[in-house]
């Protein structure tokens, strides 16, 4: 399995695109510029399976509408965010002048579980910079969000942000995870488990 990592638009948002042997795929966060997304997926030669979403903030979604509907597949997010793709208020776009929308095709992703007809991996519910964000776990890596980064977490005064939620989800969910496992945040460089339960200075 092979990861693909695109840091995009003003705030170099991570769009991360995971790919197999078969050449089938899955992308996480289209956040902006989605000629270049498309463009990295064709060029590969890339089946792609659906689309997840860490949360619904507007720079991981400015990219969703052209994205899905020029793949057709499936974008799956929490249901807590379910209509804050299509609300500029609620998706934070509106607070810095902008109106990002998207309609597709969609469905909740719960904790737990999850498989598309090539991948199988754990969703795990890590609210806190957000009330849906979910974190997707692979047998190696960790696709984090916005909730923890390379000696960093998310930021809690957004709209339903709560630290101690954060805090929660960092300690009682990515902190049980295998201390070797690679984290693969919203933004910024990839780290590790064990690197951040020992040297991040923003753990309380």
């Amino acid at each position: 399995m092979e990861i693909i990592t695109l840091p995009l638009g003003p705030l170099e948002t991570n769009c991360y695109i995971i790919y197999n042997e078969d050449k089938k795929a899955i992308v996480f966060d289209p956040s902006y510029d989605g000629k270049k997304i498309l463009s990295e997926i064709k060029s590969r030669g890339l089946e792609v399976e659906g689309i997840f979403l860490t949360h619904t903030h507007f720079d991981h979604i400015g990219a969703l509408n052209m994205v899905a509907k020029d793949l057709d597949v499936m974008t799956y997010l929490g249901g807590e965010e379910y209509e804050w793709i299509e609300n500029p208020a609620l998706n934070g776009s509106s607070r810095y002048g902008e109106s990002v929308i998207a309609k597709v095709k969609r469905e909740e992703i719960k904790e737990g579980s999850f498989e598309t007809p090539s991948f199988k991996f754990e969703v795990l519910a890590t609210p806190g910079h957000s009330p849906g964000s979910k974190s997707y776990v692979f047998d190696n890596l960790v696709i984090s969000g916005d909730v923890l980064f390379n000696k960093g977490v998310g930021r809690t005064d957004l709209y339903m942000g709560n630290e101690k939620e954060l805090m929660h989800s960092i300690k009682e969910k990515l902190f049980k995870l295998d201390e070797d496992m690679d984290v693969y945040p919203g933004h910024g460089m990839p780290t590790t488990i064990i690197e951040e339960m020992y040297e991040n200075p923003y753990i309380k």
